[in-house]
């Protein structure tokens, strides 16, 4: 993956967020997308804080759009790497984010290993 590469997926995904559009947001991801977030026990209630699958992903975007209706992702950043890349932005309640994405060789993401700091 290019620098330009990532900046491109980087600012669909993040204007898909942007516009709260669950639909155009879940079509950067694969069917088979494993989530991995410390977001995902508090608002899907999975301990594990890993959800697998699109069909268990759109509820909890749904419900993270719901619960945060100002959420704007600012500030970003988006890191090449080989088959993936990590993007770094302000998420909600100003936190820092930074999302590792693996990609498949779609496009699509396969994986998330989400972080944050206040």
């Amino acid at each position: 993956m290019t620098e330009t590469e990532a900046a491109a997926f980087a600012g669909e995904w993040i204007e898909a967020w942007n516009l709260h559009d669950l639909d155009r947001i879940l079509s950067h991801y694969d069917a088979a997308v494993e989530f991995h977030s410390p977001f995902v026990a508090r608002i899907a209630g999975e301990p594990s804080g890993i959800l697998r699958g699109i069909d268990r992903l759109r509820p909890y975007f749904a419900e993270a759009l719901k619960r945060y209706p100002d959420l704007r992702f600012t500030d970003v950043r988006a890191l090449a790497g080989v088959s993936s890349l990590t993007l770094t932005y302000r998420s909600v309640s100003a936190l820092h984010a930074a999302e590792v994405l693996r990609l498949n060789e779609a496009g699509k993401i396969v994986r998330v290993d989400a972080h944050y700091a206040r």
